[in-house]
């Protein structure tokens, strides 16, 4: 029997501030709405197309989101993709697929930064380790690569 899997990994800019709400025993949720953007094939042209996604993000990390990260910042978010359902004040039935976030990647730097890299996916409640992975030489075995 095959097994399923729900896995995201997205890469966008926030297109507005987190949003950092509490829930009534105090848990820290944050939603986050990123662009990606993509290039499509259109006939013989390349086109420019965004999708939007919405991101909600919990506890420690959800407060770290809310504290360093801002509009237009770029963000690297993995997940897993859930489904809501909702009535309206109208009446009228709502559903969404949003992202429930497991790690976050800050992509640029607390004062703006280039958005080139340097973070580490960070998973809720664990810490980032300084220590590099034993599995892996250091930088310095590059040294004898001959190109």
């Amino acid at each position: 029997m095959a097994q399923n899997i729900n896995s995201v990994v997205l890469v966008g800019n926030l297109t507005r501030d987190p949003e950092l709400r509490h829930t009534p025993s105090g848990t820290a949720v944050t939603t986050l709405r990123i662009a990606v953007n993509d290039r499509v094939k259109k006939g013989e042209e390349w086109q420019d197309a965004a999708y939007y996604f919405d991101v909600t993000v919990w506890g420690r990390t959800a407060e770290n989101c809310a504290q360093y990260l801002a509009k237009g910042r770029p963000v690297g978010v993995q997940g897993k993709l859930t489904w809501r359902e909702w009535d309206a004040q109208d009446g009228s039935k709502r559903q969404s697929v949003e992202v429930v976030a497991d790690n976050i990647q800050f992509l640029a730097g607390r004062e703006g930064g280039s958005g080139d890299g340097g973070g580490q996916f960070v998973p809720q409640g664990a810490a980032q380790s300084s220590q590099p992975s034993a599995d892996f030489p250091s930088a310095a075995a590059d040294d004898d690569i001959p190109f």
